[in-house]
């Protein structure tokens, strides 16, 4: 590693641990975290989101994707009944990447365009996930995966490309001179792994989703059958994403 690759590096990680860098209006997020972590009366949970009204159609949204995939029978009418199904874990995974993505939008060029790309590709893989599922259920495998869960994995599993661009993003917004996109092509190719699990750490989210994410990029093993990162692993690999190549 070159002494720039090194510096761009810390510097990196320094950004990734500032969640108020790299995450969008927290102004609902945090008491939102708060509130589950306290396991709040649904009331509350509901109020809160019910403050930012593109965040409850999201909410509302994603919990009727698994409806429309056929995994689940019952179409969530309400933000009630949304949240109410999804439960505090799924709630938070989904709450923190729509301002997630929110924030990305206001990103520079090139950035902007490379990050989306990500983005895009998190979906793509989102709906790849629920599909499988979908597929294993019918061929009488019952998997015991929650198909929020399976969605909310797939969203992070290009997370530390995501964050790590952005991060860079707004490190080279504060220098005289940009520093190349090379450098940051780099370090991802190298320390993609050490990146990623920075983020889940710094940025708070569980360590499930955090095990399952190594478990998907096969990096950390299962003998759980009803794995959700072990379903994810087959989609990534099908695609040649995966952190450890199987």
């Amino acid at each position: 590693m070159t002494n720039l690759e090194q510096r761009v590096l810390t510097q990196v990680s320094a950004i990734i641990s500032n969640e108020e860098q790299v995450i969008g209006r927290r102004g609902i997020l945090v008491p939102l975290k708060k509130a589950l972590i306290n396991e709040a009366n649904i009331k509350i949970i509901i109020d809160i989101v019910s403050e930012d009204p593109a965040l409850a159609a999201h909410l509302l949204l994603r919990s009727n994707t698994a409806v429309s995939a056929g995994l689940v029978s019952t179409k969530n009418r309400s933000i009630k009944d949304a949240l109410i199904r999804l439960g505090q874990v799924n709630i938070y995974r989904y709450a923190f990447s729509f301002y997630l993505k929110e924030r990305l939008d206001e990103l520079e060029e090139p950035y902007k365009k490379l990050v989306k790309g990500y983005w895009k590709l998190n979906e793509v893989i989102a709906v790849d996930s629920v599909s499988l599922l979908r597929e294993e259920t019918d061929k009488g495998n019952a998997l015991k995966i929650d198909a929020d869960e399976m969605q909310t994995l797939a969203l992070f599993s290009v997370f530390g490309q995501v964050i790590t661009l952005t991060a860079f993003a707004y490190l080279n917004s504060e220098q005289e001179r940009p520093i190349s996109l090379k450098v940051i092509k780099s370090l991802i190719d190298s320390h993609q792994q050490t990146l990623s699990i920075e983020a889940f750490e710094s940025l708070g989210l569980d360590d499930d989703l955090r095990n399952e994410f190594l478990i998907a990029h096969n990096l950390q093993q299962t003998t759980n059958p009803d794995s959700a990162g072990l379903l994810l692993r087959r989609v990534l690999s099908k695609r040649g994403l995966l952190i450890n190549p199987l």
